[in-house]
């Protein structure tokens, strides 16, 4: 039984590791939304708005990028699960938006997106 207790709770540790979040894997994956978003000091606004300080940020909100009403009227204040939602569907959690993008599925892929974008404070600049 003992042995049983030690293998469950090594697997559940293996488990829990393998969903950490990675910023390096995460600047990867971020090369994907790179052709309409920017991030970091000298980020501007593309075809889509600048990702700097996303969490915590009101959708619709950076200022100078054209959203769509949908997403400025969204009422959405991005935290990292209403982000994980977003980025899976776009369309799905705010429908009418502008964004063309058929989604990210993979968890592991989210979650190190998520890591490198927590990353960037409002002014662009990268914590360490």
């Amino acid at each position: 039984m003992r042995s049983f207790v030690l293998s469950a709770a090594l697997l559940l540790a293996g488990l829990g590791s393998a969903q950490a979040q990675d910023a390096a894997a995460g600047e990867k994956v971020f090369a994907q939304c790179r052709a309409c978003h920017q991030v970091g000091e000298n980020a501007k606004n593309a075809v889509g708005p600048v990702l700097n300080g996303l969490f915590g940020r009101h959708s619709g909100s950076v200022e100078g990028y054209n959203y769509s009403a949908a997403n400025k009227n969204s009422g959405i204040t991005w935290d990292e699960a209403t982000f994980r939602e977003y980025i899976k569907d776009p369309k799905a959690k705010i429908p009418g938006t502008k964004m063309i993008y058929a989604g990210l599925k993979d968890e592991q892929r989210v979650n190190d997106l998520v890591a490198y974008l927590k990353q960037f404070d409002a002014s662009g600049k990268k914590s360490q």
